[in-house]
């Protein structure tokens, strides 16, 4: 269903209420309100230091991502919701895994809730702004720059992590590589968390991005969902809005880009199953798309939740978050040609979610 902005009044008065928060839509006479100030119109009989604090402690949501930015403008139509209890810190550089690295190109595990790249809205906000919620690309160097302190050759570090199927190992880059500049060559959703790759030269970028656009990379993604599903390949046309506001596969489907994913279910846990998706093409929340219009929509997912004119499936799943897992990337140097193939197991999160799952299957 299309979202429509609260006719409410600035005044404030009392908002929709849920059993897990507040939730607040911003009206057009709010349009350009700071998120602190806002607040203080909704909740009234709060004070500003006791806002604040809701703010810094991970209970303030705009459109189900936490902000920790008291100054951050809201726009007509943003969602703000006030959570009950504190969520998870969000993401610091220290929680970025790098899992291979030399002077072109960085492969990293990325944790969920951080975003891949800087939105372009955002690209002007000073570097204090910046750092309250750091992006991927932008934690990078701070990451490269801690992974070399790390011991090598043949000192063991406290908590080693996996590393490249092919390569048995993580490589480190002459010194002079080190300050290379982060080049972004594709995205993973904020709430994704998974192996990405990052060119670090031009001759890398350049490659990269055309192995992208040609789909020369095996990626692989991990899901959770509603439901049970038989081993396929979903194809259809997405675009921006299918007729209810939402991305979706487009009718007729002469329209829009062609979206290829191929599906395997890997083990079900009671009414859920666990799946394992190939992406052939990759569009904008394609897996996302894919699955809910097959009435399998992925667990914690807020968003795709029907196909289009279909009553949403309820999630009662309990997913810390949209249960999307990068789970493996596999393709050639792109420029030495060596053949790379990482995979990354669930995130201590999903791993956790899983396990209850399976705990409520048994029992």
């Amino acid at each position: 269903m299309p979202r429509h902005s609260s006719n409410r009044k600035s005044e404030g008065k009392t908002p929709r209420r849920k059993s897990d928060g507040q939730v607040f839509h911003v009206p057009a006479e709010q349009n350009n309100l700071t998120l602190l100030s806002a607040l203080r119109v909704w909740l009234p009989e709060q004070s500003w230091s006791v806002l604040k604090k809701l703010i810094l402690n991970n209970r303030v949501q705009i459109h189900g991502n936490i902000s920790l930015d008291a100054g951050r403008r809201l726009t007509t139509g943003d969602v703000v919701k006030v959570l009950p209890h504190p969520q998870a810190p969000v993401p610091q550089p220290r929680d970025v895994v790098i899992r291979y690295i030399d002077k072109h190109i960085v492969v990293v595990e990325k944790p969920a809730g951080m975003t891949s790249c800087r939105h372009r809205e955002e690209r002007h906000w000073p570097v204090r702004r910046k750092q309250l919620q750091p992006t991927l690309d932008e934690a990078l160097p701070i990451a490269i720059a801690e992974y070399y302190k790390k011991p090598t050759k043949g000192e063991r570090p406290s908590n080693p992590r996996p590393v490249s199927l092919s390569l048995g190992g993580m490589r480190k880059p002459r010194p002079e590589s080190k300050s290379s500049r982060i080049r972004p060559v594709h995205r993973l959703d904020r709430e994704t968390s998974g192996v990405m790759v990052f060119a670090r030269s031009p001759a890398a970028e350049s490659k990269l991005v055309e192995m992208f656009r040609n789909h020369d990379l095996t990626r692989v993604y991990r899901a959770v969902i509603w439901g049970h599903i038989e081993e396929q390949t979903i194809e259809s046309n997405l675009v921006a809005d299918r007729g209810d506001g939402r991305r979706g596969s487009a009718k007729p489907q002469a329209e829009g880009q062609l979206a290829i994913t191929h599906v395997r279910p890997v083990e079900t846990i009671g009414e859920y199953s666990i799946v394992e998706c190939q992406l052939e093409t990759g569009r904008t929340h394609q897996i996302r798309i894919h699955l809910s219009e097959q009435g399998h929509p992925v667990c914690g997912d807020r968003v795709y939740r029907f196909a289009y004119e279909s009553p949403p499936i309820p999630d009662h799943s309990t997913a810390p978050r949209v249960a999307l897992h990068a789970a493996r990337l596999k393709f050639l140097h792109p420029v030495t040609g060596e053949e790379l193939d990482f995979e990354a197991g669930w995130p201590d999160d999903l791993f956790n979610f899983v396990q209850r799952l399976r705990k409520a299957a048994s029992e």
